[in-house]
């Protein structure tokens, strides 16, 4: 659950405007009841409508992008995936001082799984490659970029601003010597020079559900589109211990050069977002200092 605020231009939201705008668009469920679903996400707020729905809505102008490239896509990716995607049920509009689009999805069961202690750790790379594999499948013509899907070397100029925070904040214990080397190590590997693929994008422990330990769903699809295929390797460490990391990689067969740039990714990821969430968002801070400790332990990147 976050806390604070996180973002400047945060529209506030509370289950009596979610009530309303549902009664307004969606009179059919105004008597079902609503309620506030804890999140660690940092730009949408869910509401659980009922048994069976959840109301997804921006918190900030950012977000809205978000929702509708998700009621646009969703609906075409989700027959091509081996896993439970988001489906959208109703599509929201900007009423009762509510400014963006918001949707009613499907409310899909499961529990995020613990990051570096997953309860079927193996297994669950397996089916994360596995949906991994689906996505880079996907032929759909039209797609868009990926939030992240561009070259590494963009990230360079934010990533080496989060370095020097961090120095200037002891107390969180980052090697700063030792990040700047990996970064600098992986903007010598060679950038992704094929065909754009898909990807979700954002596949951080808070977008994926699992059940005795097995992937049942992955959701926000909010950075979907394509790009390079290191994008999709943030759950080797951001989620996956040691071992099930290489049970990762192998099933998807990832060289050594997109395997630096996707560990680069994630530790550029992690280096931003802890300074930016330590003070409001604990989940999103956590797992920023799970990602850091994992790549430094995980040396050079390559076999």
């Amino acid at each position: 659950m976050s806390a604070g605020q996180m973002h400047a231009g945060r529209h506030p939201v509370d289950d009596d405007l979610v009530r309303r705008l549902i009664a307004g668009r969606f009179p059919r469920w105004a008597a079902l009841p609503v309620r506030r679903l804890p999140s660690g996400g940092t730009v949408n707020a869910m509401y659980r409508l009922g048994d069976d729905m959840v109301v997804r809505l921006p918190l900030v102008r950012g977000g809205a992008a978000d929702i509708a490239l998700e009621q646009e896509w969703l609906p075409r990716l989700a027959p091509r995936l081996p896993t439970a995607v988001p489906q959208v049920l109703g599509a929201g509009e900007p009423a009762e001082g509510f400014p963006w689009p918001w949707s009613v999805h499907r409310w899909l069961p499961g529990e995020n799984p613990e990051a570096g202690a997953p309860s079927e750790p193996l297994l669950l790379a397996a089916d994360l490659a596995g949906f991994v594999t689906a996505m880079r499948s996907v032929t759909l013509p039209g797609a868009p970029r990926a939030h992240r899907g561009g070259p590494l070397s963009s990230l360079d100029a934010p990533t080496r601003a989060a370095i020097g925070e961090l120095r200037g904040i002891p107390e969180e214990g980052v090697d700063c010597d030792a990040v700047t080397a990996v970064w600098e190590d992986a903007l010598r590997t060679p950038e992704w020079d094929g065909p754009p693929v898909w990807l979700h994008a954002d596949l951080m422990p808070g977008n994926l559900l699992v059940d005795a330990g097995r992937l049942t769903a992955v959701i926000d699809f909010g950075c979907t589109g394509t790009g390079d295929p290191a994008c999709d390797l943030f759950p080797a460490w951001n989620l996956l211990p040691a071992e099930a990391r290489k049970v990762f990689r192998d099933a998807l067969g990832v060289d050594d050069a997109t395997w630096n740039r996707g560990r680069a990714r994630t530790l550029s990821q992690a280096l931003i977002a802890l300074p930016c969430y330590r003070a409001t968002n604990p989940a999103m801070a956590g797992n920023a200092r799970h990602v850091i400790r994992a790549v430094l332990e995980d040396g050079t990147g390559t076999r």
